[in-house]
């Protein structure tokens, strides 16, 4: 078995025993040593005693490291892993005809790796940027595809012939037996399900429809998304899928229909509810509707969070702005980077800039962000982004306008 480092364990959420027990060791015998950085390590979970040290305390001591409250918490959910891996080496998919949906190819390979071999879907139209429209699937894609098209560079023919490969799918379920969709908990996942649950209540197909949703991992300590776990990850997962059952077709409607809705009371009579058919749905609308203009701001959540990333660190590269965002500011991470670079546009474009960017030979991700004086005053209320940008933007079906210029 591969042996995996701590950092590497709590990004992957893939832990070794016997690498545990022996970095528990490890730490025992560097603690009876009185080497300090041990004693520090101790301490930090254990309160001084005149007892000696003993085995089981470095071994708490590693637990709580990795994200556990016990050794038999950590040593269980290890093990839990050890037997999910079998059992999809063993039996995986292959006793339905399986279609598995993901909002990207981030797990397809991972996937095939843990030893599933039902055949994969992208479905990857990122709702969360550009508007949304309850409109029938030809002319919802058509919308999109002028959006992307214009935000990508790419020709609309282009960005329409690669919707249509994941709407179309969509259209093509009844050969299979089981349907499994793979979300996490951010904005980008969850309006994207709203979607595929509301056209699968209103298509349903003979397919039994199960969901994989995670929210948090045992041990990872940062969970971002599917894509970055092990293949064991994944295979534990999936002895923890749901079926679909109405109450979530149901909310998948509301929310699509809310979504689309041209004003924010629908979303937010939603949101008061809680969702309780998928609460991971619930924050992530909360987390969408952020972005529409702040009444001191007249920025977006994202917009703020730039604005205050490069305030606190900048100058800085683009990419590592868009780190920063990711790993520690942002309440609940749903961006790609390209969709970042995207976002900061109007930002650095304007007529009166609220970013400046250096270094424009250079690639993207390598270009210096600094924050300007309008920036800054920006982020003290003192001035409104609304009065300043002329650029014309949508949180779903709310279409966002600048002041100047609105009749």
């Amino acid at each position: 078995m591969t042996t995996l480092s701590r950092r590497d364990a709590m990004t992957h959420g893939r832990f070794n025993l016997e690498q545990q027990r022996k970095r528990a060791k490890e730490l025992l015998k560097a603690a009876r040593a009185d080497t300090p950085d041990a004693l520090a390590r101790m301490l930090c979970h254990i309160p001084p005693r005149e007892a000696p040290l003993r085995l089981a305390d470095a071994q708490f001591v590693i637990a709580r490291e990795c994200g556990f409250s016990s050794w038999t918490r950590l040593k269980a959910h290890i093990e839990s892993l050890d037997a999910s891996r079998r059992l999809v080496i063993d039996h995986g998919d292959r006793d339905m005809v399986t279609l598995h949906i993901r909002c990207g190819s981030d797990i397809e390979h991972t996937l095939r790796t843990a030893g599933f071999q039902g055949d994969f879907l992208e479905f990857s139209d990122p709702y969360c940027v550009g508007p949304l429209c309850d409109l029938p699937s030809e002319e919802l894609m058509r919308l999109r595809a002028r959006f992307l098209a214009d935000v990508s560079g790419m020709a609309e023919r282009d960005a329409l012939a690669r919707l249509r490969k994941g709407y179309a799918a969509l259209n093509d379920l009844e050969r299979y037996e089981r349907v499994v969709l793979w979300f996490e908990h951010d904005s980008y996942d969850q309006l994207i399900l709203a979607y595929l649950l509301h056209r699968l209540r209103a298509n349903p197909p003979r397919a039994r429809i199960e969901l994989v949703a995670v929210e948090s991992i045992p041990g990872v300590e940062r969970f971002i998304g599917i894509g970055q776990l092990s293949p064991d990850l994944l295979a534990w997962l999936w002895r923890q899928r749901r079926p679909v059952e109405t109450p979530l077709l149901e909310l998948g409607t509301r929310a699509w229909e809310a979504l689309t809705a041209d004003h924010s009371p629908p979303l937010e009579t939603l949101i008061a509810t809680g969702t309780p058919a998928l609460p991971m749905m619930g924050r992530a609308l909360a987390r969408h509707l952020q972005e529409l203009p702040a009444p001191d701001t007249g920025l977006g959540l994202t917009e703020r969070l730039t604005l205050d990333i490069v305030r606190d660190h900048g100058p800085l590269p683009v990419g590592k702005a868009f780190s920063y965002l990711m790993r520690e500011y942002e309440p609940l991470p749903y961006l790609g980077d390209l969709m970042f670079w995207w976002l900061l546009q109007p930002l650095i474009s304007a007529p009166q800039p609220a970013l400046e960017i250096s270094d424009t030979q250079r690639e993207w991700p390598h270009r210096r962000l600094a924050i300007t004086e309008l920036g800054r005053a920006i982020l003290k209320g003192q001035r409104s982004w609304l009065d300043i940008t002329t650029n014309e933007r949508w949180v779903g079906g709310i279409r966002v306008f600048p002041r100047k210029g609105r009749g």
